[in-house]
């Protein structure tokens, strides 16, 4: 019977930037990047690491900048993605690789589209999770356009379910200490799995700014149990230790850049196409990025050449609600694509 392959602790330099990243599998496997999102580490891709190891790849999972062990930035704009696609392109050429395979969760995936569509010759093939192409790495107003009205009534409801994003342009400072004024209940609050109630309502990412903030007001999250079902409290203490260090200035720093992101998003090769194998894995249960009955995917479904899709039961934390079905989802697109 065998073992779980092991996952190690790595750390790069790039120019002036530090990449921490952990990994798993033989080194000379093919390769294969998972790019975490907001607010989360490369702990998010502790499910994904082995079980894709084992598949027979060489996984890595690095901390975005702004987070974790990797370098943190005092300026918004250091957080735009033609400088985090520079990241990630410098630490494949640390690993000593021309290609990956690039997988993305939430901001993570608007970055590992970017490097698709401004670097095609870099990607095997990518897979993303949550966050369809020609969305967030566009900008806030391509995002605003692609609104289901039926579920957000402009008159009502005027950003839809994007409000949140309004909020930190509006009230960075606010938003920012809200989230530092206690870490481990931010992240405690946070990682939930997804409930199926909520389909076909307005979300609470819709109402941020009319409710006054991310906590209804209040100075800082609330003392909610865990939600044991998407993070363990080992797991936990990991992200609210990182977040304490760091703070949330790096990662909320993500939500505005809106206007370089569209200009570099405008300057992608083949006019945006991609012809390599893509994978998107929607979660039914994430009704901020919903993609089963709105518009959201439509761009991705008109640009992508190569394009699978799956769904899984899950919120929007789906790679630690799901591992197991998300971990299938890869496999199976691995093993149905030669090129990989």
């Amino acid at each position: 019977m065998s073992s779980t392959p092991a996952t190690t602790e790595h750390t790069i330099q790039t120019g002036g930037h530090t990449t921490f990243y952990l990994a798993a599998g033989p080194e000379d496997a093919p390769l294969v990047i998972f790019v975490h999102g907001w607010p989360e580490l490369s702990l998010s891709w502790r499910h994904q690491l082995p079980a894709l190891a084992e598949f027979g790849f060489r996984c890595v999972a690095p901390d975005m900048r702004g987070y974790g062990r990797s370098s943190v930035y005092d300026r918004h704009e250091d957080y735009a993605q033609e400088l985090i696609v520079a990241d990630m392109v410098g630490l494949l050429e640390q690993l000593g690789s021309e290609r990956a395979v690039w997988v993305g969760h939430d901001w993570g995936s608007p970055t590992v589209w970017n490097i698709a569509s401004h670097h095609p010759e870099r990607c095997v093939a990518v897979a993303n999770l949550c966050v369809p192409y020609r969305t967030l790495e566009c900008g806030l107003d391509a995002l605003v356009a692609l609104v289901d009205r039926s579920v957000y009534p402009e008159d009502e409801f005027p950003a839809g379910q994007w409000d949140y994003q309004y909020f930190y342009q509006e009230h960075f400072a606010r938003a920012t200490a809200e989230m530092d004024a206690n870490p481990y209940n931010t992240a405690k609050l946070l990682f939930r799995k997804g409930d199926p109630a909520g389909r076909g309502s307005p979300t609470l990412t819709a109402m941020i700014r009319r409710n006054g903030g991310w906590f209804g007001g209040a100075d800082e999250a609330p003392d909610l149990p865990r939600d044991d079902d998407v993070v363990s409290e080992a797991d936990l203490t990991v992200y609210a230790e990182a977040l304490s260090r760091n703070g949330f200035f790096g990662a909320n720093s993500y939500y505005m850049n809106h206007a370089a992101n569209a200009a570099y998003a405008n300057r992608s090769v083949n006019g945006g196409r991609l012809d390599m194998p893509v994978l998107f894995i929607g979660a039914a249960y994430d009704y901020t990025c919903e993609t089963a009955t709105s518009p959201l995917a439509g761009p991705m479904r008109e640009l992508c050449s190569d394009l699978s899709e799956a769904e899984c039961e899950s919120g929007h934390w789906m790679a630690q609600e799901k591992p197991a079905q998300v971990n299938a989802a890869l496999q199976q697109w691995l093993a149905s694509n030669p090129r990989t």
